[in-house]
């Protein structure tokens, strides 16, 4: 059987001061100085001894003695310090109202004597040794005999030596990465995983462990709070307690409960609080609000916790913080205020420790509709899903001027979707379809035009609609009886024109092809004149003669003539022929 990894470490306690020794009566002795030991890169704190008497620390010079020759390095005046120039000027700061100076980064070199002066209300001396040390590794040393299985009594595993440690350190032993409690009646303790801060909602797992080998068989206790005794939870085949998801009500105290086999002496562990961080249910009231627009309202939340909490409210739609704090007011309610309104209580402390609570808020008025007017494409026989929503308090009804199947579901309180399957016939193409919704305090239209898809068609805009895929606008877009639309396009005309626009580069593309295609047969003519191509015999094919037409009128090409004055003929167009042949 192998033996654990064990680890041993040192945690040095703070640094102890000797006193002084006091000299013999009538003799000029001088004290001997306060020794204290810090190690290497620490702060040294050196306490000025001198007699705290009214005004005594106001008037102060520190001195650093390096083989008998002082060197000053800090001054203190009406409490204020000031380093001197030199190797001390970064690291010296005054603390405990000018008492202390504080020496940061000590090295092996700052081991000296340190000395404070005062002058007031007379000159006193303050001696201080400065010790720098530097503590080794510790070593481990493994017992070479072993540990026989069948010792009664407890063996020696292992012997942790370290050495320059000042003050004695504290040892601590470590088995598989855990410290070992050195508790000499206890081998026994309780462990709660995660450790940290528990919430609700957390996975929790409380396990009992023991120095023991083999591990006696444990029970897990709680102490019931209101009759004070411990009372058996149940365990999973590795004997530990799992609270999933935890709750509030699992705080309390917990406690190991176990018996030695080879004793069978009993062994209980010391009793360990378990807290479950909560937040309760939130509660805001008023719970159901209701305003006249034009009004004011004031939204308070509330709810407990096991810690501090702090609130928001938020906009459910949007999701926009409107206050911090646990009162919401707003002021002149207009209907766009109404809606949804949500009250969060989170603890800081404790990321993800959090509840919330949504109000719904009502301003009073008739209905207003997601749309005013919306053309919708179809196809004639087809059957039509169209949809209308409107919002209003009281709550509207949604009634349609045509013969279908209708249906009505609440998208709030206050917001209300019917959807309505009809048959596109002839007589509802000329007619349309209205959506009315209506309360108490009045109704309002929304008139869906149809519209028969044809070829010269294309895709309709964000104001049209297809019958086969009908959807309602945004609830924040609404319109009333009073609101305007602007004249929706007209998509034939803009479809006829793109057709002709897409004919025309087809033809453009033929003719292009055809040209092409003649060219490489040589049927085009290639002179400007208009003149056919003559074709040469073979015995005349060196003869190439090249005609060169000018485009300057008959009058212009009098300016052109020679000098001679030479006359064109009448049909003399002002050819001109080279011969190339030579």
């Amino acid at each position: 059987m192998g033996l654990p990894r064990l680890v041993c470490a040192f945690l040095l306690a703070a640094c102890c001061c000797c006193p002084r020794v006091a000299g013999v009566p009538g003799e000029a002795e001088q004290p001997a100085p306060e020794l204290v030991e810090v190690e290497v890169g620490s702060t040294a704190l050196l306490k000025c001894g001198l007699s705290q008497s009214q005004g005594n620390l106001s008037h102060v010079d520190w001195f650093s003695v390096h083989k008998e020759k002082r060197t000053l390095i800090f001054r203190v005046r009406q409490g204020q310090g000031q380093s001197e120039p030199g190797e001390y000027e970064q690291r010296l700061s005054l603390q405990d109202r000018g008492a202390t100076l504080a020496l940061t980064q000590v090295t092996p070199q700052d081991e000296r004597i340190f000395l404070c002066q005062g002058k007031r209300p007379r000159s006193q001396e303050y001696r201080i040794q400065l010790r720098v040390y530097t503590p080794e590794e510790p070593n481990i040393q493994v017992n070479p005999l072993g540990i026989p299985v069948n010792s009664k009594e407890p063996e020696e595993v292992a012997t942790c030596v370290g050495r320059n440690g000042y003050p004695i350190p504290q040892v601590i032993w470590y088995k598989n990465g855990r410290p070992l409690k050195e508790e000499k009646n206890q081998k026994v303790w309780l462990e709660v995983e995660p450790v940290g801060m528990l919430k609700e909602g957390d996975r929790v797992e409380i396990r009992c462990l023991a120095d023991g080998n083999p591990p006696p068989h444990f029970s897990i206790s709680k102490q019931n709070p209101s009759t004070r005794e411990a009372e058996e939870e149940t365990t999973n085949d590795n004997g530990v307690l799992v609270l999933e998801p935890a709750r509030k009500e699992h705080s309390g105290r917990y406690e190991c409960q176990g018996l030695d086999l080879d004793t069978m002496i009993s062994l209980l562990s010391e009793p360990q609080e378990l807290l479950v961080n909560y937040v309760s249910d939130v509660r805001v009231s008023p719970a159901a609000p209701e305003r006249q627009e034009g009004s004011s309202l004031t939204l308070t939340c509330e709810a407990e916790s096991s810690q501090d909490l702090e609130f928001q409210w938020l906009r459910e739609e949007t999701g926009q913080v409107l206050e911090r704090g646990p009162v919401l007011q707003l002021h002149d309610l207009k209907r766009e205020a109404g809606g949804g309104y949500r009250c969060v209580a989170s603890v800081p402390s404790i990321p993800g420790l959090n509840r919330t609570q949504l109000v719904n808020v009502a301003i009073f008025g008739p209905p207003w509709m997601a749309f005013k007017e919306r053309k919708v494409w179809v196809k004639e026989n087809m059957v039509l899903n169209l949809s209308c929503e409107a919002s209003g308090h009281p709550r509207p009804t949604i009634s349609w001027n045509v013969n279908g199947t209708a249906s009505e579901q609440d998208q709030d309180p206050q917001r209300v979707l019917s959807t309505l399957n009809v048959l596109v016939t002839p007589e509802l193409l000329e007619t349309g379809v209205e959506c009315t919704a209506s309360n108490d305090l009045g109704k309002n239209t929304s008139i869906l035009f149809l519209e028969l898809v044809n070829l010269t068609t294309l895709t309709p805009d964000s104001n049209t609609t297809t019958g086969l895929s009908t959807s309602t606008a945004s609830p924040h877009t609404r319109a009333n009886s009073t609101s305007t639309e602007r004249k929706l396009p007209e998509p034939e005309s803009r479809g006829v024109v793109i057709v002709a626009v897409i004919v025309c580069i087809l033809v453009l593309a033929v003719l292009g092809a055809v040209l092409y295609f003649l060219y490489k047969k040589g049927k085009l003519p290639c002179r400007r004149s208009g003149k056919q191509e003559i074709t040469l015999p073979p015995s005349r094919k060196s003869e190439l003669v090249v005609e060169v037409k000018s485009d300057k009128l008959p009058e212009e090409m009098g300016l052109l003539q020679g000098s001679s004055g030479d006359k064109r003929a009448p049909g003399d167009q002002g050819e001109k022929y080279i011969d190339l042949r030579h």
